[in-house]
């Protein structure tokens, strides 16, 4: 994919920018629509370079860059935002249990002032898979890591000697020598102890891969937790994947992006209530992967999914708007019909108008 700017391009900027960014549901409150890097293992490495600096040059507000099994989040952000003349950065969530609170301000703060872009930081627990199998690291108390991270991470940020002694995290003496860069700090929550370190600590909380229905339920829970501690409740970000128009080819590849959690606490029970206990059944005896992907019909995929056209999509988010989602993070899918995901960029880029306030 060509990623040079053209005529076209700058004329999806004017148009779309502000519009796209801020979408504005009928009581006034701002929403925004943003992207995140799929990072799917079945496409070329590279492709999400094109696919995010499409998103800035559409006039996205943020572009979000995950690290699991690829990129180094850092490293792919500073080059990323030296090129971006539109987007902020969101960085993470990175795994607590893998990365320090030190060596995360540092590398916030490096690609802050390498990039002279917004650069948001977001916390998570991740998985046995990725922080004990990977990475050798235990997840062993993971909750308390995950907001004594959150507290440790918000003194280096802005600019403080940090000094904490935690149950679990214990961090002090250090000051960032470069710009303390004030970033807002994400918390990746799904479960009630993460819920309750976001209500306290966050800025924002990003939930990933869930429907409306559960949407409404944790922003509820959200809510009673920062009003029992006097705090305003965090801003809710809601990741899901998004194909418009989606090939066969789109449709497989995020059927299987789904299998890893039909089994996950919470997940399966959502999965349930939208009338698939049949598969979560099947997903927790633990099948060989290729057999569940078999059992899973493509419209379980659409119970956390942005699958098909822009009039079913754009209503399918203002379901989650409605629900008490703040912002809306694409995740888009990308295949040989659709490289880089740019149909989908392009329609979603063209949704975000429509759902202005009148």
């Amino acid at each position: 994919m060509n990623v040079s700017p053209n005529v076209d391009d700058v004329d999806d900027v004017a148009r779309n920018a502000e519009a796209t960014t801020t979408l504005m549901s009928g009581s006034g409150h701002d929403h925004h629509l943003e992207v995140s890097l799929g990072l799917w293992q079945d496409r070329p490495a590279s492709e999400v370079i094109d696919t995010a600096l499409l998103a800035d040059r559409l006039g996205y507000r943020s572009v979000w860059i995950g690290e699991m099994a690829t990129w180094d989040a850092f490293a792919l952000g500073a080059h990323l935002g030296v090129q971006f003349q539109h987007s902020g950065l969101v960085l993470g969530p990175f795994a607590v249990a893998v990365r320090d609170p030190a060596m995360i301000a540092i590398g916030v703060a490096s690609v802050a002032a390498l990039t002279r872009r917004p650069v948001s930081v977001a916390l998570g627990t991740s998985s046995t898979v990725v922080v004990e199998n990977w990475h050798g690291r235990s997840r062993r108390r993971s909750g308390v890591m995950l907001a004594e991270s959150a507290r440790a991470l918000r003194q280096l940020l802005d600019g403080e000697k940090v000094s904490f002694d935690g149950e679990v995290i214990r961090s002090w003496g250090y000051r960032l020598r470069l710009p303390a860069p004030s970033s807002e700090l994400v918390i990746a929550a799904f479960g009630d102890q993460a819920l309750s370190a976001a209500a306290a600590y966050a800025d924002r909380l990003v939930l990933n891969l869930v429907d409306p229905s559960s949407v409404r339920d944790l922003v509820a829970k959200l809510q009673v937790a920062a009003d029992t501690i006097g705090r305003p409740r965090p801003r809710v970000a809601v990741w899901t994947t998004c194909a418009v128009n989606p090939s066969a080819e789109g449709v497989e590849q995020v059927r299987r992006g789904v299998t890893g959690y039909l089994s996950a606490p919470g997940y399966s029970d959502m999965f349930r209530r939208a009338g698939f206990g049949d598969v979560v059944d099947f997903a927790l005896t633990k099948p060989h992967p290729g057999e569940l992907l078999g059992r899973i019909p493509v419209d379980l995929v659409r119970v956390t999914g942005l699958l098909g056209d822009e009039s079913h999509i754009e209503a399918r988010i203002k379901e989650y708007i409605d629900a008490g989602a703040d912002d809306i993070v694409i995740i888009p899918s990308a295949t040989d019909d659709d490289p880089a995901g740019e149909r989908t960029l392009r329609a979603m880029a063209d949704v975000g108008p429509r759902l202005q306030a009148p």
